[in-house]
């Protein structure tokens, strides 16, 4: 070996190796990490536990709603069911033609109004019923999108 090169290498020093440093940096990083896994998981876990409880109350909503609807289809039922018959007795009674067309006249008029007021009854509870069932949800998502936003 030449005399510069000989030189040289008496003259470079190499790093040394301190293990307490390495394993202080190293748990350090561990323990860093640890605690943002710990962060992130309690804010996963914040979320599924804010969509359970919103998809269950939409699901109590969707079943209160269907209730009333079950409800309001039984009430039409029921009053369409009274008129018809008390149409029928109606009909028993009629002595003319004229009676007759009086009667069924009025008979018609009466299950449109009926109908009419009760696809309005049905409409109103059917509207109402979708936006409390979408209303957990939407805010669940609307808080969400905040939460991202903010991060």
């Amino acid at each position: 070996m030449s005399e510069a090169a000989r030189n040289t290498a008496e003259n470079v020093e190499f790093a040394t190796f301190e293990a307490n440093r390495a394993t202080d940096q190293f748990r350090t990083f561990a323990e860093k990490g640890v605690e943002q896994s710990k962060e992130a998981f309690a804010r996963i876990k914040q979320g599924t536990d804010g969509a359970q409880k919103a998809f269950e109350a939409s699901f109590e909503n969707a079943r209160a709603v269907s209730s009333e609807l079950s409800l309001k289809s039984i009430a039409a039922m029921r009053a369409s069911t009274e008129l018809t018959f008390s149409h029928l007795e109606a009909l028993l009674g009629v002595k003319s033609i004229s009676d007759f067309a009086e009667l069924q006249t009025s008979y018609l008029r009466k299950q449109v109004e009926l109908a009419v007021n009760q696809v309005k009854d049905v409409q109103t509870v059917s509207t109402r019923g979708a936006e409390d069932v979408a209303k957990p949800v939407k805010d669940i998502v609307e808080r969400a999108w905040s939460d991202l936003k903010v991060a």
